[in-house]
């Protein structure tokens, strides 16, 4: 009963489309299948604000503040943060423990881990991050730098320069291990 607000909030907000997305990128990966033909949207919004307090977090940013006091019916993760910028529709947030997000942008399809730092590196310089990037856990991606497209960011890895697309990054300071599927070893 709780989630109808939720629900209805969905279907009136303007920027249904990109919820939508998340919606079904989040039913594919946490059942392992496309949504089923018949299915509602309402029940499987439902699953997910039940069973998914990341998926919450998430839903609470697309909506905005006019909708905060939607929090009191179901607290999103309490340590996952997402702040300012734009997120592109498909966002998944494996595990929200102690995990920022504070881009100017991220693309498409973006895979988030646990104890991720997204941030700035001062006032004004935050990342912009491309479509299809997966940041796996405890990696850091600090101040103005751009990560291209299809990048995969290692656990722990420290990111402070740009990235070029097609490639994966480790280490502290990141370096290059993999671009355009071929293995490499290069400095940012």
């Amino acid at each position: 009963m709780r989630l109808w607000p939720h629900i209805l909030a969905v279907r009136l907000h303007p920027h249904g489309g990109v919820i939508l997305e998340d919606l079904n990128r989040w039913t594919r990966i946490k059942r392992r299948r496309d949504r089923l033909p018949g299915v509602s949207v309402a029940l499987d919004i439902a699953e997910m604000m039940v069973f998914f307090p990341e998926y919450r977090s998430l839903l609470y940013f697309r909506l905005g503040k006019r909708f905060r006091m939607l929090k009191w019916l179901a607290r999103p993760h309490s340590s996952l943060y997402i702040e300012g910028g734009t997120i592109a529709g498909g966002a998944f947030f494996q595990h929200g423990f102690c995990t920022i997000v504070a881009a100017r942008s991220i693309g498409r399809d973006c895979w988030i881990n646990q104890q991720v730092t997204i941030g700035y590196s001062n006032a004004n310089d935050c990342p912009t991050i491309g479509n299809n990037v997966t940041v796996s856990a405890g990696a850091k991606v600090i101040g103005g730098v751009t990560v291209g497209d299809n990048v995969k960011i290692g656990a722990n890895a420290v990111v402070v320069k740009n990235v070029p697309p097609n490639c994966t990054v480790v280490g502290v300071p990141a370096r290059i291990v993999k671009l355009g599927g071929r293995r490499v070893d290069l400095e940012l």
